[in-house]
């Protein structure tokens, strides 16, 4: 199959590519390195370095016509989508639409994997762990154009019969995920700690996320490309873990016995996220195989041999 992936030099994103390369399909990567790396992209794939958003881009995945789009490519700093939500729009809704666009004028486009966001896209809710069925209620822009995606690709279904899973993931974390910019708590806390740097927290540390490992957000990327499931469904374990627990699992891993620091909370960030993966495990016939103490030390192991 040929298949476009946006994002794909980025940490999920290219570990996907890694597993539709292996299992022999012709893999196209879609993007402008201003977050991702060029050494994740794996050698068998063809590398375009463009702005999801240009008409080069459009042209190229026009051109290459691809049976399956897997959406990846995203501003993905819910603190920057606070501060700039125009720049948010525009990358992630804007981005979505060029290619979804080109893809589906190129003629074989069957299928869409687009990569949403559970986690974001529910908000605060009383409903834990969080099913599918719960409305969205975003509290950032960030989750709000998330959100918009998937409602662009529910249209694009009716107009044009067009097959779509969108993976609502809750907080990945893993090998290859930049400790710089737009980082995850994981990858921050871990490269500090392995440098002998203190680690803060934003807030008092009970805030709680789902934190799923890497390489079984890959295995959902990889059974979506020929599932009969059409719609969106949560990628997560279903487990509550408060940041405060992170940092500790990870600490005693390095060996550090020092607190962390702890800061005011940051605005448009939950206090609790926990999605459920009851529909995942029905629908795609997937479930985790990581838990947190054994994907936070697979973690570690990849930051210390870098």
């Amino acid at each position: 199959m040929k298949i476009v992936v946006t994002g794909g030099a980025g940490f999920i994103a290219s570990q996907v590519v890694d597993a539709y390369v292996a299992s022999g399909h012709e893999v196209l990567v879609v993007d402008d390195l201003s977050s991702g790396v060029r050494a994740n992209v794996n050698t068998h794939a063809t590398l375009l370095t463009e702005d999801i958003r240009s008409e080069r881009a459009a042209n190229v995945v026009r051109e290459f016509k691809p049976e399956a789009l897997n959406l990846h490519a995203a501003q993905i700093d819910v603190r920057r989508s606070v501060t700039e939500p125009r720049r948010d729009l525009d990358t992630n809704v804007g981005g979505l639409l060029n290619l979804l666009d080109a893809a589906r004028s190129g003629g074989a486009l069957r299928r869409v994997v687009y990569a949403a966001s559970g986690g974001s896209m529910y908000g605060d809710t009383s409903v834990i762990p969080t099913p599918e069925t719960e409305p969205p209620a975003p509290v950032s822009p960030y989750g709000a154009s998330k959100f918009t995606c998937e409602l662009y690709l529910s249209t694009w279904r009716a107009l044009h019969g067009l097959h779509y899973v969108a993976l609502r993931y809750s907080n990945v974390y893993g090998p290859r995920q930049n400790p710089h910019g737009e980082a995850g708590v994981v990858a921050i806390f871990a490269e500090r700690l392995l440098s002998g740097k203190s680690c803060t927290i934003y807030g008092d540390g009970g805030q709680t996320r789902d934190f799923v490992f890497s390489a079984d957000v890959v295995k959902a990327n990889v059974k979506a490309l020929d599932t009969a499931f059409c719609g969106g469904v949560n990628v997560a374990t279903g487990v509550e873990s408060t940041v405060t627990r992170v940092y500790e699992v990870l600490a005693k891993a390095v060996g550090v016995t020092t607190p962390a620091n702890f800061e005011p909370p940051r605005a448009g960030e939950q206090r609790r996220s926990v999605l459920s993966n009851a529909k995942a495990k029905a629908e795609l016939g997937w479930a985790p195989t990581y838990d947190l103490e054994r994907g936070l030390a697979a973690t570690i192991d990849w930051y210390r041999s870098r």
